[in-house]
């Protein structure tokens, strides 16, 4: 592994939790921001009920400021999330599945198999629309309300999602309790089934194991992760949920490994100091 793609969520997954609900120039700025530091993919913002997610709300008013979008994602939780999506002009569709039934009703009051026949449809009109697909495979090792979550199971949600021509499945550790030995047997397992679906993964640092867990992934073959500037973050809807793991942690390691993300760390730096400076929030790494 001499390369990998950081995927920046600090514009949506950061922001949809706090208490400071950021204006869309602020959140302009602090993409821009991340941008000049080099990062190339970031999520944006969501299509969701404005009085459950409030700090999202005039996305569409951030996508028109941005201009060109190609390199954005937008997560969206239904068809009507889509529409709007296609209205945008938007390029890339982030959707979410939460593996059992008592997350997937807390998140979006569906059963799993209420939810994957939406997808099925959803990931459909994407193709038509050429609209890129993704999906978070949510709590795919712990559930908040289950506890551990069997691995053969999840084997076969995502077969299902990759059936329906899913472009990206983005493996989640939505409360931060995986540890790397199961973080390897479940990629591990998955990259050696999918040998031709592209697989990326979104850590929690919620026991100190995001680092260790990306190892783990890097091990199993994975090459692209989420990661949000200073650790925002944490799920509205799963209890013990910390913030997700720090960007400028993740290119820290990956620096000091030899392996490249095109990412400048001092700029970095700024970035979250940026973020801080809008959050109200003292915003640092585990590294730097």
């Amino acid at each position: 592994m001499d390369k990998v793609t950081v995927n920046e969520v600090g514009p949506r997954d950061g922001l949809q939790n706090i208490q400071n609900i950021l204006s869309v120039d602020e959140r302009l700025k602090l993409i821009r921001s991340l941008e000049q530091a080099g990062i190339e993919l970031i999520e944006i913002g969501s299509f969701v009920n404005d009085k459950t997610v409030p700090a999202m709300s005039n996305t569409d008013v951030l996508i028109n400021k941005l201009g060109n979008i190609d390199n954005y994602s937008v997560l969206i939780p239904n068809k009507k999330g889509l529409d709007k999506a296609k209205e945008n002009g938007v390029k890339e569709i982030c959707t979410v599945l939460c593996v059992t039934d008592s997350m997937n009703q807390k998140n979006i009051n569906q059963t799993v198999q209420e939810t994957l026949n939406d997808l099925k449809e959803i990931f459909k009109e994407g193709l038509k629309n050429s609209i890129r697909t993704k999906c978070y495979v949510s709590v795919a090792y712990y559930c908040p309300y289950e506890g551990k979550v069997d691995s053969t199971y999840v084997n076969d949600v995502i077969g299902q999602l990759i059936d329906y021509k899913v472009d990206e499945l983005v493996i989640a550790d939505t409360i931060g309790a995986a540890n790397p030995k199961e973080v390897t047997s479940l990629l591990s397992s998955l990259k050696s089934q999918y040998k031709d679906t592209s697989f990326s993964c979104h850590f929690h640092d919620t026991r100190a194991l995001g680092l260790a867990n990306v190892y783990a992934s890097l091990v199993a073959g994975i090459n692209k992760f989420d990661s949000c500037i200073g650790g925002l973050g944490g799920c509205p809807f799963a209890p013990n949920s910390s913030g997700n793991l720090a960007t400028e942690d993740l290119v820290s390691m990956l620096e000091m490994m030899n392996i490249q993300t095109g990412v400048n760390l001092d700029k970095l730096i700024h970035s979250r100091e940026l973020a801080s400076e809008y959050t109200s929030l003292s915003l640092k790494g585990r590294m730097i």
